[in-house]
């Protein structure tokens, strides 16, 4: 054990990663090896010593949905750690934004380097010295989530953990979360109808899908969702005999809560969260709520406090005089309406009053995974700004909006490596090595924006080229901001390279 390294867990973790062709025969499966996925999981969880019964004693918060599910889930954390100091609270997300052990959060931090490398190898060995399969089609080692789905399982409970707040990877009835026997409380977030044509399945079948970590006497709740959804949703929360079923509404005091996630769609995040925070304490810690009191002033606190890096979230450069960074790592249509939309806000973009004479000098770093449609993104984002400033009253337009537009790779280093952690081997090599996905983005941008001069729209190789290109900047003293988004690996080498990890992280 004590040769062991953190470098060298991250390493062979990466081992685990699937690349594209992989990923890419699973799609053509049609989800056919989807019935596997959790008999699968149990056989891995069996052979490293544990009974799926073991997990009820980690007390689960079960959290998916489309979007929101990750602010969801912090802001459910951060309150129930403020109603139980004394507790030891765990979070588990996906994905992380500069180290992966940013996933398995105990009381708001991630878990050290020494403690992720010592429970890393206590599972690692484990399944390499447990050979037998009872399932044929199983893999000898798990893929890359569902080994670090097993070991947040593990951490925890060595760590003894008095509450969980696990979010979904992908789905829900499949995934690999979804081995809790009897989670504590289980909630949904919206369901967007933009993944529906990103995942190619209709609104029924993914609210099918999420619906399936409702759990045999457990409450299960969901936001509103779309008339079709609801129904399904609903559905599957009788069929699997959940204890209720909750469709939460906003209580009109939450709008004078300053939620510490920035954006309008946060509320409806907050919402879920905050019943799903008091449902658990209810029913795990013995707290009662009067119900004159919709939002115990505790955590109304923890809403206030709490903080989810990436996601519309300003930071000043510690490093570069008069540079702030806006952060989203928004990777669909609607989560893109929202991000441009916040940026596009006075007091975040828009400098004081909509009128100011001093207009910062604007960068947009973007990127987005190979087989999303670019155009469509870009058309949204550049919508969300035109209309934002009409109805503000702006003088701007949004032509010269950004003074620079800059697509380039997730690849970490201008040399062309990764940082060990950011690793990612689904993309396309050749893709990448051609920046397809980058030409395909400048070419659209051009195509949106005819008068956007066509110098000002760059196509790197690498974020530290970016960020090189943005230190060498001539702004006449100007204000610079920065935004980054469409991708959230995108966003974390970002603030790896740029050195933001002390104010972003």
């Amino acid at each position: 054990m004590s040769g062991h390294t953190y470098a060298e867990a991250v390493e062979s973790l990466n081992s685990l990663q699937s690349n594209a062709a992989t990923l890419e025969a699973v799609r053509a499966s049609g989800g056919r090896l989807s019935q596997f996925a959790i008999p699968e999981m149990l056989e891995y969880l069996g052979r490293i010593g544990y009974k799926p019964e073991r997990l009820n004693d980690l007390n689960v918060i079960h959290i998916t949905g489309t979007k929101g599910k990750g602010s969801t889930s912090a802001f459910t954390d951060s309150m129930v750690r403020h109603a139980k100091p004394d507790w030891k609270v765990g979070l588990y997300t996906s994905p992380h934004l500069v180290a992966v052990r940013e996933r398995i959060r105990i009381n708001g931090e991630p878990i050290s380097e020494e403690l992720f490398t010592k429970y890393f190898f206590e599972i690692w060995d484990k399944l390499q010295e447990n050979t037998t399969r009872a399932l044929e089609q199983t893999s000898f080692m798990p893929g890359y989530f569902r080994f670090i789905t097993l070991l947040a399982f593990h951490a925890f409970l060595e760590e003894k953990v008095n509450a969980t707040i696990l979010e979904v990877g992908v789905g829900g009835t499949y995934d690999s979360t979804n081995i809790v026997p009897k989670p504590v409380a289980t909630g949904i977030t919206a369901l967007g109808i933009d993944h529906v044509a990103v995942l190619g399945k209709t609104i029924e079948e993914i609210a099918w899908q999420k619906g399936g970590i409702y759990k045999e006497g457990v409450p299960a709740s969901t936001v509103n969702q779309p008339e079709n959804a609801m129904k399904v949703v609903k559905e599957r929360a009788a069929e699997l005999k959940a204890s209720s079923f909750t469709i939460v509404e906003q209580p009109p005091q939450l709008a004078s809560v300053k939620l510490g996630l920035a954006g309008k769609h946060q509320i409806e995040n907050a919402t879920l969260a905050l019943h799903l925070a008091r449902t658990f304490l209810e029913r795990q810690a013995g707290m009662t709520f009067p119900e004159s009191e919709p939002i115990p002033q505790v955590l109304a606190r923890g809403l206030e406090l709490t903080k989810w890096p990436g996601r519309c979230q300003q930071v000043e450069d510690p490093n570069r005089e008069n540079t702030s960074w806006f952060l989203d790592g928004a990777h669909t249509v609607e989560s893109l309406q929202c991000c441009f939309g916040w940026f596009a806000s006075p007091g975040v973009g828009l400098l004081g009053s909509v009128e100011s004479a001093s207009k910062p000098f604007r960068v947009l770093i973007f990127n987005c995974t190979s087989g999303r449609s670019g155009d469509a993104f870009l058309s949204t984002a550049l919508e969300t700004i035109k209309s934002k400033l009409s109805a503000l009253g702006s003088q701007e337009t949004v032509e010269p909006f950004f003074d620079k537009v800059i697509f380039c790779t997730n690849i970490t280093y201008t040399d062309g490596h990764f940082k060990g952690d950011l690793i990612n081997k689904t993309i396309d090599e050749k893709d990448l090595a051609a920046l397809k996905t980058q030409h395909q983005l400048a070419s659209a941008w051009s195509a949106l924006l005819p008068q956007f001069p066509e110098p000002n729209i760059l196509v790197l190789p690498s974020i530290q080229h970016a960020i090189q290109h943005v230190e060498d900047l001539k702004t006449d003293l100007r204000l610079v901001q920065i935004l980054v988004s469409g991708s959230l690996h995108l966003v974390g080498g970002v603030i790896e390279v740029a050195g933001l990890s002390k104010v972003a992280l």
